[in-house]
């Protein structure tokens, strides 16, 4: 019961709630179209330290600001003609964009972690769009204690966090999170892939720029989600596997079907809606392992490959 008096409809009297809470310094759980957020005031050291504790994140690790509008975005960054371009085609939308951050820009440093540069995104959700234009930029990480599975629904939100209040809006619609992209003077560079394709990204502007940012902890860290182990359930995750041994809670998908299924038509988007769910399923299931089934590496595929590669990562 006393989980119940932390979750907040998605309605005129929900949003004002939280967002009372946000303006006097406090945490609140958001929905997105990708996954839940943990939101505080991006100008609020203080808040945004919240985060940090609250999710048990490193400090290096910096957190995506999100926005309103272009309005809102161009008074924290610098944005150059290829920035505007993708602002215009993906905004609001599943993509962040690291850019130059702007002098005097009202953001607490903890946000950017020092760095020069900060992270934008403006969600294609209802509830956060209403927050940030009620509340003003909203630092928000996933919702989940760092480096663990993040969270598609409220109730993830409230087994992983204590305390925070959470706007439960029912499943996020594309499962994975944003994609980031550095734009940089000579062209734009992916950081992590996310719910916006590679393909979808050059049918708008040119091939990106060659290398990704593949980091250790606290090594060049400029983005989320960039740590090598991230995204992990409690036990070991083993990949490519067609068969699974009796102590595996399976993950299949297409013809594998295993012990639940990302998709049994091999869609890519049913299996980026499902990767987090099923893997939070495969986590409560008491298996002293967990198995997947492969996923082909294009499309969205990219975005659940990078996710289930991190979360088999070896544990720091």
């Amino acid at each position: 019961m006393a989980s119940k008096s932390r979750i907040l409809a998605p309605d005129v009297a929900g949003i004002a709630a939280a967002a009372a809470c946000l303006r006097a310094g406090g945490l609140v759980a958001v929905p997105t179209e990708t996954v839940y957020g943990l939101a505080a005031r991006a100008d609020d050291g203080a808040a945004v330290a919240g985060i940090y504790a609250a999710k048990g994140r490193p400090s290096f690790n910096p957190l995506i600001v999100h926005v309103a509008d272009m309005a809102m975005a161009q008074t924290l960054a610098v944005f150059s003609p290829l920035a505007q371009v993708l602002a215009e085609r993906f905004w609001p939308g599943p993509l962040t964009l690291v850019l130059p951050r702007r002098a005097g820009a009202p953001v607490a440093a903890l946000v950017t972690a020092g760095l020069e540069t900060v992270a934008l995104r403006c969600a294609a959700h209802a509830v956060m769009q209403a927050l940030v234009r009620d509340v003003g930029p909203l630092a928000a990480p996933s919702a989940n204690a760092s480096g663990r599975i993040s969270p598609t629904r409220a109730a993830h939100v409230l087994a992983s966090l204590a305390d925070v209040p959470v706007i439960d809006a029912g499943p996020c619609a594309a499962g994975v999170e944003s994609t980031i992209v550095a734009v940089e003077a000579e062209g734009w560079r992916l950081l992590r892939a996310g719910a916006v394709t590679v393909e979808e990204l050059m049918a708008v502007v040119r091939a990106p720029l060659p290398g990704r940012a593949e980091v250790g902890p606290g090594e060049g860290i400029i983005a989320p989600g960039m740590m090598e182990s991230h995204y992990a359930p409690q036990q070991p995750v083993r990949l490519e596997a067609v068969t699974a041994q009796p102590d595996e809670f399976h993950i299949g998908f297409d013809t594998v079907a295993g012990d639940a299924t990302l998709s049994a038509s091999g869609d890519l988007a049913e299996a980026a809606v499902r990767l987090f769910d099923l893997l939070h399923t495969a986590q409560a299931s008491g298996r002293a392992g967990i198995a997947v089934a492969p996923v082909p590496n294009h499309g969205l595929g990219l975005a659940i490959n990078d996710r289930l590669q991190r979360a088999a990562a070896p544990r720091g």
